[in-house]
């Protein structure tokens, strides 16, 4: 297997606490939920950096973590991770182009491997829906502890809901102050018509300075804007 570095994002430390407990959680549900998509409303909510920090977590506990990019229209993981050598992808192994073990690599991060989008493609719908994306999750499912799934905005597009249906649970990503209770309603039923769990909502981007409350008062008084003062990063 090839091996190419990849660059973490930067999280704060209340981020990375954040994050934690967000794993903690994910366990706790069970440890039949293996295979996890992320996915939110709209673009630019912060789900492919919170899908790399889960990951990214649970490799950290030494679980074989597979971090799989699955969108195949507009991808961002190249950029966020800074990656480059990597010339295979999802779409060239759907599309039948190219062998699975041609497009997952090995990274600089202990047990977190990746297999990225690939380029672009005008049928995404048609590759995830395929016999080809059902039979690579079984057969990563005897390898891997974990495999965390990066997909489109459920909101505009329909590919987080089929590959929900091969997924043991979702996490949606919330913006605060952006995502409406409407649109996270709609994504919310689309998810659960699949069959998957929500294991659960991550809000991110919230404006500390305008929570209110014992925890916002302490914290902020005891630890200062500069360890508390960012809740999450934007994606």
């Amino acid at each position: 297997m090839r091996r190419i570095t990849i660059e973490l994002p930067e999280f704060t430390y209340a981020t990375r606490e954040e994050i934690k407990t967000l794993r903690t959680n994910v366990q706790f549900c069970g440890d039949d939920k293996q295979v996890i998509l992320f996915t939110s409303g709209l673009p630019g909510e912060g789900k492919t950096r919170n899908a790399i920090a889960l990951a990214a977590s649970f490799a950290e506990l030494n679980k074989n973590v597979l971090l799989i990019d699955a969108d195949m229209r507009k991808s961002v993981m190249v950029s966020r991770l800074q990656v480059s050598g990597a010339d295979k992808g999802l779409s060239h192994f759907l599309s039948g182009q190219c062998n699975i073990a041609d497009a997952v690599v090995a990274t600089n991060v202990p047990k977190l491997h990746l297999l990225l989008a690939g380029p672009l493609v005008p049928n995404p719908t048609e590759l995830l829906s395929s016999s080809r994306f059902s039979g690579m999750l079984e057969s990563f499912r005897k390898i891997y502890d974990y495999i965390i799934i990066d997909t489109p905005p459920l909101g505009l597009v329909i590919d987080a809901a089929i590959v929900a249906r091969q997924s043991d649970g979702a996490i949606l990503i919330v913006e605060s102050a952006k995502t409406k209770y409407r649109m996270a309603q709609e994504v919310k039923t689309k998810l659960e018509a699949t069959g998957c769990s929500i294991l659960g909502v991550v809000l991110t981007k919230v404006d500390r300075k305008k929570q209110r409350g014992y925890y916002t008062k302490y914290y902020g008084k005891n630890y200062g804007k500069k360890g508390y003062g960012e809740y999450y990063s934007a994606e």
